[in-house]
């Protein structure tokens, strides 16, 4: 019990399986930790301990009749805040939804339980996913557990955190603007953005809302990339009313061994500086890689203008985010707008153009993304992955004052905006491909970051693959000191 809960939940799901430990105990150890350290974390801000208990049992029992219930069999985990999980609030960190009790489980909730999963709680988010801190009036503020000051990403904050503090299993995030790959980069643990679409947002969404969102996924965060597949296998498929019409085929990853992947190596990109010693994590990487006969480039790159790129991800985002602005907040867009110069590029002027758009111009800026799209596609014809920065640094100071783009963060000794990182966030993301962030390495002060691997379009085996090897080969999660 030394360290269990620390390991990835395929090992917990085979020692329940050999009946080394049963689901019941491995719960209660993690209730446990739970109350010896989230107090202070505040990752975890709500638990149905009655119910999965109950869940623990079932799954003892049906290890004690010779049945796997799935790949997931008595693991415990907790499921961000946002997900739909009958008996539990679905808030999404907004006050005016404090009372929303969905009345049915998100599908990809019940797809987990269906893989034996025994979901005991879930963690917090910031309001309405929108930030890269995790905070809010109702739960209040997640931190850091590598350094309490910091922050632990967003929106999947509490995933992250929960992970990396040894409080859950294996967890699930979203991600429209870095909300699994962030977080998982700041708290040193994985997190897989998938292809878009193929994991259904069914109940994960505000009340009252069913279509999809533009450029939004959801995905899994855990200790391990092997944890990030078996829980895509399980999340991913067709959901109602389409089942009748695709089911979900998978292109096998392009290689089994290091020393046959084609890997672009991508540490910064002009505007959009980032942390000498995250760069630095990064090459070592790549230097590895080449020593293990892979085939490395540190020029590669999609043939995609890079501040063409962020100003269409924030247009589009930005856009596919409109919806839940309030008359005023489009009144005062609309006056920014008016007033702005036409070269004006920076994130609120953005935003403001982005929630005003008119659909004719709306349509013109997503055929400029498909244009893109076409560019990641030849690139991906002479390259497996990109490895590129999941942010600008690792984890910056908590800062909750004024609005996200008037908050800064210090860049190799440059203060910026902190939403100018989200270059890193929308550059594979707008275009809908999969990337996979797993632990890079240390700083020199202590903090992990994380490499990003974006793959082609449909080819999430791929870049899980790479990530796979670089984790047995170089190593994977180390967890943060004072939690044993």
């Amino acid at each position: 019990m030394t360290d269990i809960h620390f390991a990835p939940a395929y090992e917990q799901a085979a020692k329940i399986a050999k009946g080394e430990i049963g689901a019941e105990e491995l719960l209660d150890h993690y209730l446990a930790r739970i109350g010896k350290y989230n107090g202070d974390l505040n990752a975890v801000i709500w638990m149905d301990e009655k119910g999965a208990r109950a869940r623990a049992r079932a799954a003892d029992a049906a290890r004690a009749r010779g049945d796997r219930l799935g790949p997931l069999h008595g693991v415990p985990m907790t499921i961000k805040e946002s997900y739909n999980f009958v008996g539990s609030p679905s808030t999404w960190g907004n006050p005016a939804w404090k009372d929303h009790y969905p009345e049915k489980n998100a599908l990809s909730v019940q797809r987990l339980l269906d893989a034996g999963a025994n979901i005991f709680g879930k963690t917090n988010v910031p309001f309405m996913l929108a930030d890269w801190q995790s905070f809010n009036d109702i739960y209040g503020t997640t931190h850091n557990p590598w350094d309490m000051s910091r922050t632990p990403g967003g929106s999947s904050g509490g995933s992250a955190a929960a992970l990396a503090a040894g409080l859950s299993g294996i967890e699930t995030g979203s991600d429209i603007g870095a909300s699994i790959r962030n977080p998982a980069h700041y708290c040193g643990v994985c997190g897989h953005k998938p292809t878009y679409g193929i994991i259904p947002g069914q109940g994960q969404k505000p009340p009252g809302i069913v279509a999809d969102s533009d450029i939004s996924v959801l995905g899994p965060l855990a200790r391990s990339a092997f944890d990030l597949e078996i829980a895509l296998d399980v999340m991913a498929g067709a959901g109602s009313p389409q089942n009748g019409a695709w089911k979900l085929d998978l292109k096998p990853a392009r290689h089994r061994h290091l020393k046959d992947f084609r890997v672009a190596v991508m540490t910064s990109a002009e505007g959009f500086d980032v942390d000498n010693d995250y760069q630095a994590a990064l090459n070592g990487i790549a230097d590895k890689l080449e020593a293990a006969g892979a085939r490395v480039s540190r020029t590669a790159r999609p043939d995609i203008p890079i501040a063409a790129a962020y100003e269409t991800y924030i247009l589009l985002l930005r856009a596919a985010t409109s919806g839940a602005l309030s008359d005023d907040q489009l009144e005062r867009f609309r006056k920014i707008v008016a007033e702005a110069d036409p070269d004006d590029k920076s994130y609120l002027t953005l935003m403001a153009r982005a929630g005003t758009l008119p659909h004719k111009e709306w349509l013109r800026i997503n055929n400029e993304r498909h244009l893109m799209a076409r560019k990641w596609a030849e690139f991906f014809d002479d390259w497996d992955v990109l490895i590129c920065p999941a942010a600008a640094g690792p984890a910056f100071p908590q800062n909750q004052k004024g609005e996200r783009q008037d908050r800064m963060i210090d860049i190799n000794g440059n203060l910026q905006p902190s939403t100018d990182q989200m270059f890193w966030a929308g550059y594979p993301n707008m275009v809908d491909l999969p990337s996979t962030v797993v632990p890079a390495g240390i700083t020199p002060g202590g903090l992990p970051v994380g490499l990003q691997a974006v793959a082609a379009y449909g080819e999430d085996k791929t870049s899980l693959k790479l990530c796979q090897l670089i984790e047995e080969a170089f190593g994977g999660f180390t967890p943060p000191a004072g939690y044993d």
